[in-house]
């Protein structure tokens, strides 16, 4: 057995295994990997599986590859008590934690963002038990549908649907799922979506989003999606996400991720948000199709570029 910079590695004839325990535990959130049973991620972490699925709203033992699982005990707040976010906090996730409401939330707060920020203080409104509505009617993903639709669909926005069924983010769906859906709400305001994307290109989209801009500013990772769409419009680019995100021009990756293995990383919650903004339209770039941190690169070409907005540590171009 070979330690190599805090990864254990087994070598078994010519396999090698790598274990890297940092991808698969953030903060109090763990992300099931192929092989997992709630029974083995009780036992590794001096749980039950009984509070596993309490702590997640699960009703039964099934599990997927790449769901998020709060290893937190989900707690009933007292009046007036704070919480402080922690990293890979989403606003969805801490109301399933204290059993809220995400409008609860929000209202408590004064927020009307459906994100939050690491270090920022909220108040938790008195718990409600967070029952579902009298009214939902069960929905069955469909091969390929991703949750935006469902949403269109069934005229309801998304936030009210990862909220209804505790659901961590826009990819925990998946073929055969039963959906709890809230009942309609008549001309929710929500934009029809922009692009068409499957389950998978939604992914793909999140965890690029998430490699290239952890830490930024929440519009910031809305504009690093919007460029990867304006370049899906563009006629001098591939006409897919995966070919987009994947391009090789002049032998080099267009995205550092890509090169580095970070791509293959699960994408955190509020990349998943942002992606949902972008393909609804939003564009804090301005029409962008590029972007790079000053701080970290010397390319003379692209520092030439027409600059369309400054957000966070990147600046945004297009040419």
């Amino acid at each position: 057995m070979l330690t190599i910079t805090g990864k254990r590695v087994l070598i078994f004839g010519m396999t090698v295994v790598f274990f890297v325990l940092s991808s698969i535990v953030r903060g109090q959130n763990y992300y099931v990997q192929p092989g997992d049973s709630l029974h083995k991620i009780a036992a590794r972490y001096g749980t039950s599986v009984a509070a596993l699925q309490e702590n997640n709203g699960l009703k039964t033992t099934q599990i997927y590859p790449g769901q998020i699982l709060s290893l937190a005990r989900r707690r009933k707040a007292p009046a007036n008590s704070t919480y402080t976010v922690r990293p890979g906090d989403s606003l969805v996730m801490i109301a399933k934690r204290y059993q809220v409401s995400i409008s609860a939330l929000q209202e408590t707060n004064k927020i009307s963002a459906s994100y939050v920020t690491t270090g920022q203080t909220l108040k938790i409104p008195l718990s409600k038990g967070g029952a579902a509505n009298p009214s939902s009617i069960t929905y069955i993903v469909k091969n390929g549908e991703p949750l935006y639709l469902i949403a269109k669909r069934h005229r309801v926005s998304v936030i009210a649907l990862l909220e209804t069924n505790h659901l961590s983010n826009v990819s925990a769906v998946w073929p055969g799922q039963r959906l709890l859906i809230p009942k309609s709400i008549p001309d929710s305001g929500n934009p029809a979506p922009k692009f068409n994307l499957s389950k998978s290109d939604l992914d793909l989209l999140a965890r690029l989003v998430s490699a290239e801009s952890t830490g930024e500013p929440f519009q910031g990772q809305v504009a690093v999606a919007a460029t990867v769409l304006n370049r899906l419009e563009d006629s001098r680019y591939p006409n897919t996400i995966p070919g987009v995100v994947y391009q090789v021009e002049s032998g080099r990756y267009q995205y550092s991720p890509v090169l580095d293995g970070r791509i293959n990383q699960p994408a955190s919650p509020s990349a998943y948000q942002a992606v949902e903004q972008a393909i609804q339209g939003t564009d804090p770039s301005n029409g962008a199709n590029g972007f790079y941190n000053p701080t970290k690169t010397t390319n003379l070409w692209v520092r030439s570029q027409p600059v369309t907005a400054t957000i966070g540590n990147h600046v945004f171009f297009r040419y």
